[in-house]
C-alpha cells in the first residue's frame, strides 16, 4: 500500500507548501483537491506544469485529483454540461500531473431516497466522463459518501454497473460509511471487489449537540444526526477490520488520509499517518 495526504486538509496553505508538508510527514503522495488555491478547471497550463515540477522535486506522486464536479443526478442540463466541461479541463490537467484517477460526484439524494431516474441520469453523464477518461488511460472514481447515490456498497455498485465502463470504480471511505450506518469492514471490501479502486481514511463519531468546532449535521436513514470529525482512533469508525481486510486481500493501491478534526492540519495528518501505520503493523 501507498499513502497520500488529502490536499483539502492543507487547503489553507499554498499547493507548494502543502506538498512540502506532505513530504515532511513521510507520505508517498498527495491527492490534490480540485479547489483553489490548489487546482481548478481554470488553472493555467503553466501553473499545472509548475505543480508537477514541485511534486517531482519532492519525490511525491499525485495518484488522484479529487474533483468536486458532478451532481449529475439532480443537476439541470445546463449544470451537467458545465460540470462535464469542468471535468474535461481537470482531465487535461491529470495527464500533466500524472494522476491515474479523478474523483467525480454522481450526486444525491441519499440512496434510500433516490429514484430510478436519479441513477439513470447520473449514469448517462458518468459514462461520458469514463469514456473520455479512458482515451488517456485514466479512471474515474466515485467516493462512497453519505447523502449521495453512492452511499452503500449496494447503491455504489448499482451506479457503477449502470455506467458499464471498466475504468469507473469506487473510493472506500469508512468514515462516510459510518455516518450512513452501513458496513465498512471486511464484508464491504469483499463486496466491492475489483471495483474498489481507492481508499479514504478519516474518523467520525455521533454526538448529542453541534456548535463546537468539527461538528456538523447530516441526514441519514435515522433522520437528522449530529457528528464530530475526529482523529483516527478517537472516534467511533473502527478502521481495524478494514485494514485487516486490505491486508488479507492483498490491496496494493493508494490510501489517502483526510482527517478534518479540529486540530491544526499538520498535526492531524501526522497523527493519522502514525496511527494508520500502527494499525497496519507497519510502524
Amino acid at each position: 500500500m501507498k499513502f497520500a495526504a488529502f490536499g483539502g486538509v492543507l487547503i489553507d496553505h499554498s499547493i507548494q507548501e502543502a506538498m512540502r508538508l506532505t513530504k515532511q510527514i513521510g507520505f508517498d503522495g498527495i491527492e490534490i483537491a480540485a479547489r483553489e488555491p490548489h487546482l481548478s478547471a481554470t488553472t493555467s497550463a503553466t501553473r499545472i506544469k509548475e505543480i508537477r515540477s514541485v511534486a517531482d522535486g519532492l519525490g511525491l506522486a499525485i495518484p488522484v485529483i479529487a474533483g468536486y464536479m458532478g451532481g449529475f443526478s439532480t443537476g439541470s442540463d445546463k449544470e451537467c454540461e458545465q460540470a462535464y466541461g469542468d471535468f474535461q479541463r481537470i482531465l487535461e490537467a491529470s495527464a500533466v500531473l500524472g494522476a491515474d484517477m479523478i474523483r467525480v460526484g454522481a450526486g444525491g439524494p441519499n440512496a434510500f431516497l433516490a429514484q430510478d431516474y436519479h441513477y439513470a441520469k447520473a449514469a448517462h453523464w458518468l459514462k461520458k466522463c469514463a469514456v473520455e477518461a479512458g482515451k488517456q488511460g485514466t479512471s474515474i472514481v466515485l467516493e462512497i459518501h453519505n447523502v449521495s447515490l453512492a452511499e452503500t456498497v449496494e447503491s455504489s455498485l448499482r451506479i457503477v454497473d449502470l455506467v458499464g465502463e471498466d475504468n469507473i470504480g469506487l473510493i472506500h471511505d469508512a468514515g462516510n460509511m459510518y455516518i450512513t450506518d452501513t458496513d465498512y469492514g471486511r464484508d464491504s471490501v469483499i463486496g466491492l471487489g475489483k471495483k474498489m479502486f481507492h481508499v479514504h481514511v478519516k474518523d467520525e463519531k455521533r454526538v448529542a449537540e453541534v456548535g463546537a468546532p468539527g461538528t456538523f449535521v447530516n441526514r441519514t436513514k435515522h433522520g437528522e444526526e449530529k457528528f464530530l470529525q475526529c482523529r483516527l482512533g478517537e472516534g467511533e469508525a473502527d478502521h481495524q477490520p478494514l485494514f485487516d481486510a486490505l491486508k488479507e486481500t492483498g490491496y496494493s493501491g493508494w490510501v489517502t488520509l483526510e482527517c478534518h478534526a479540529p486540530f491544526p492540519a499538520y498535526e492531524r495528518l501526522e497523527h493519522d499517518y502514525r496511527k494508520v501505520k500502527q494499525m497496519l503493523g507497519l510502524a
